[in-house]
């Protein structure tokens, strides 16, 4: 017979971790909407699309992956609400509002925010091999959501959506995967000692 208290204490993500409850959920929701607004400050301009390179997508699944599902997609909603009402979070150079060709991508953080926490709570997160396919899922889901915004606000076909808006970020996105592949299994393993 299990112990009731036992499956209680173990966390299912990093954030059940932190104390309390009603002002941690809070404090997590409001941190990582914080996170990803100022990862998104480290943004570099591409020629030829107008996706910039930014470190909004790693901050997103690191998030996801760290705060759950309920959580994450709160967190994830907060940020693109509190961008799109004004708060200059947005990588440089986006507008505030809804009205911008990358804005798909951040609808897509909802999305991936909310799966990757699904995934990180049933152990998506504890090994690199996990994490990996966690991430990269999560990825596409950004890339899924944002790419068909992207044909829609620039009045592309599919292919060149694809060039500007998923082509030049495969490699760094594969890096961020990478790293949060070390990084998230790192930290269990910090928790468990």
């Amino acid at each position: 017979m299990s112990n009731p208290q036992a499956a209680v204490a173990r966390p299912a993500v990093l954030g059940d971790l932190v104390p309390g409850r009603l002002v941690r959920d809070v404090a997590l929701v409001v941190g990582a909407a914080v996170f990803v607004g100022i990862a998104a400050q480290i943004s570099v301009p591409l020629p030829g699309t107008p996706v910039p390179v930014s470190g909004q997508t790693f901050a997103v699944l690191l998030s996801g992956a760290a705060l759950g599902l309920n959580r994450s997609a709160i967190s994830m909603a907060l940020y693109a609400l509190a961008g799109t009402l004004g708060v200059p979070w947005f990588a440089p150079g986006a507008p505030s509002g809804w009205h911008f060709a990358s804005y798909g991508y951040i609808l897509g953080f909802v999305l991936a925010g909310a799966v990757v926490g699904a995934l990180a709570a049933r152990g998506g997160d504890r090994s690199p091999l996990r994490t990996v396919l966690t991430m990269t899922l999560g990825t596409v889901l950004i890339y899924a959501v944002g790419v068909p915004w992207l044909m829609a606000m620039t009045h592309s076909g599919f292919g060149a959506a694809l060039s500007m808006g998923v082509r030049p970020f495969l490699i760094g996105d594969a890096l961020k995967v990478l790293l949060a592949a070390g990084l998230l299994p790192a930290a269990w393993r910090l928790v468990r000692r």
